[in-house]
């Protein structure tokens, strides 16, 4: 359905240093910067990309808007976790953990990147 996710920060070098420590603690590999400046990931056939607004305004998060990232374990979602924490992502919510709801079991962990968006991975138990 989705070609690629695109999200706007502001400051590129700790976007890159979140998303580096979060994609290659579950399996990724560093982000490749273009000749433009944007930040890709290219990880299970999915694109991932981050840049400074090409309209030159401020980046902003989207309130209600969350980007969620597919993981094989719970070992890879704490993972995942933790890296971001330790590299300039905030906390939110409840910590990693299953959720239940509307007849489904979800193993999720969120965070916001350095430029405050919602970011979780998750992986249907």
């Amino acid at each position: 359905m989705f070609s690629h996710v695109m999200l706007g920060a502001d400051d590129l070098d700790a976007a890159k240093k979140f998303y580096d420590a979060c994609f290659t603690a579950i399996g990724g590999r560093e982000g490749i910067v273009d000749p433009g400046g944007r930040i890709m990931y290219l990880h299970n056939g999915g694109v991932f990309m981050v840049t400074k607004p090409i309209d030159g305004e401020a980046a902003s998060c989207g309130n209600g808007s969350t980007i969620g990232f597919a993981v094989e374990s719970t070992e890879q979602a704490d993972a995942w976790h933790k890296a971001g924490a330790a590299n300039g992502g905030t906390e939110i919510e409840d910590p990693p953990g299953i959720r239940e709801g509307a007849g489904m079991k979800l193993y999720l962990a969120y965070l916001r990147d350095p430029a405050g968006n919602k970011v979780c991975t998750m992986m249907r138990v």
